[in-house]
């Protein structure tokens, strides 16, 4: 099925012509990057990460722990726990922590090869194809068209769904995979603007796409992506594929962007899952999605999928502090209220979990207006599957998904609605 979608999308063109020249879709211009590899042997530190499990009664000892480096991936009652560099480790325990084991990664996850069964997930050029299939399938309503360029010089590709003329209609944008290994992140996004075009003439869906400006880009990390399944396993990669200045590799994209950057929460070290890279918008990855948003002005809201831990998260979260503006903090709250009804999740201010900074959804927000949220998507816990929930977790996450996009898409001319109950769905 995926060679025929291969076929077909040599037929059709990268994107349909706009009426309006500001949202034309075309590429943003960016300084060309020479497609290349990184060997094997330049992500070696990756081989030295370890799972740590440490004693976390409290936010705080959370907190110490990120900022020393340590990526959490795990809460348990009284505990925590997470993968770690042995810098990062040493870290920790500088800090006071209390760590109760270590593995290896191999130890903890075994050896991660990538089943058959998982072939559902989308790879790079898989992820390129169903998404110039489904333009071919509704033109005068769907285009692809590439935001910007990866690190090693893959395009990062966007689908956009709208009817007629654009650049008076509200927007949203919904963005996957800044993180190498949470693929299921890249699923969503993709599954929901096929269901947007399979259900166009549902009336309550047709009216969303004559009335919004609706955008998806399911894999903003296509290199970190595709080398965490390279050679047939899993690499429990998180970043980027930047080749650092101490030679190691990778920035964490979400802890990349310019609001907050350089704050806690963010390694300053580049061997750490969380390192945030030289400077703000120092990767092309990070700076393709700041060109995108800056060139559309009419979006209102952005939601960040990631996985896992079904939480539904919205700004700040750099600072323990509210937003300051009481009328949209009323609004996040409702909305991430009605969405956790929809889909089971839990709501709460990013920095309740601990406070980490430079991340996508404060720069939204902070820099530009935009309401953003960050899903951590299905499943609950690291011993449900974690990053690599399997192929059973696709469409019963993509189900649950569905309702709260209709209702973002819905909000999208006016979020601050939310706080009045204003939403049709």
């Amino acid at each position: 099925m995926k060679i025929a979608s291969a076929a077909l999308a040599l037929l059709v063109s990268n994107a349909l012509a706009l009426p309006d020249p500001r949202f034309d879709d075309k590429p943003e211009k960016t300084a060309p990057v020479a497609a290349a590899r990184v060997p094997a042997a330049a992500v070696n530190e990756a081989d030295a990460r370890v799972w740590v499990e440490f004693e976390a009664p409290g936010k705080a000892e959370r907190q110490a722990a990120v900022d020393a480096g340590v990526s959490i991936e795990e809460l348990r009652p009284g505990m925590a726990a997470g993968i770690a560099a042995p810098q990062a480790l040493a870290r920790a325990k500088a800090a006071g922590l209390k760590v109760r084991a270590v593995v290896t990664l191999r130890q903890r996850f075994g050896a991660l090869d990538f089943p058959p069964k998982d072939a559902i997930y989308h790879n790079y050029g898989e992820l390129e194809a169903d998404m110039r299939a489904l333009a071919a399938r509704a033109p005068g309503l769907a285009s692809v068209f590439s935001i910007g360029k990866s690190t090693l010089g893959r395009d990062l590709w966007a689908v956009r769904l709208t009817k007629g003329a654009s650049g008076a209609k509200p927007g949203i944008v919904f963005l996957g995979a800044h993180h190498a290994r949470e693929h299921l992140s890249t699923e969503v996004p993709l599954l929901l603007a096929k269901h947007l075009v399979d259900n166009r003439a549902d009336p309550e869906i047709a009216r969303l796409l004559e009335t919004r400006d609706i955008y998806f880009v399911p894999m903003v990390n296509p290199d970190g992506a595709e080398y965490d399944v390279e050679g047939g396993k899993y690499h429990m990669h998180r970043k980027n594929m930047a080749r650092n200045a101490d030679g190691s590799t990778g920035v964490d994209l979400n802890r990349n962007y310019g609001w907050g950057w350089g704050g806690g929460g963010a390694s300053p070290d580049p061997g750490d899952d969380t390192y945030r890279g030289p400077a703000a918008f120092s990767e092309p990855e990070s700076r393709a999605v700041r060109a995108f948003v800056e060139a559309r002005p009419n979006l209102k809201i952005l939601l960040s999928y990631h996985t896992f831990s079904e939480l539904i998260l919205y700004p700040w979260g750099g600072t323990n502090d509210p937003i300051p503006d009481a009328k949209a903090l009323s609004a996040f709250k409702s909305m991430a209220g009605e969405m956790a009804k929809m889909t089971g999740y839990t709501p709460e201010q990013s920095s309740d979990l601990y406070v980490a900074t430079g991340d996508t959804c404060d720069w939204a927000w902070g820099e530009k207006g935009i309401f953003a949220f960050t899903f951590e998507l299905t499943p609950k816990s690291m011993w449900d599957g974690g990053f690599y929930p399997g192929a059973a977790a696709v469409q019963k996450t993509f189900r649950a998904n569905i309702r709260p996009a209709l209702y973002l898409i819905d909000l999208a001319d006016d979020p601050l609605r939310a706080a009045k109950g204003g939403a049709s769905r």
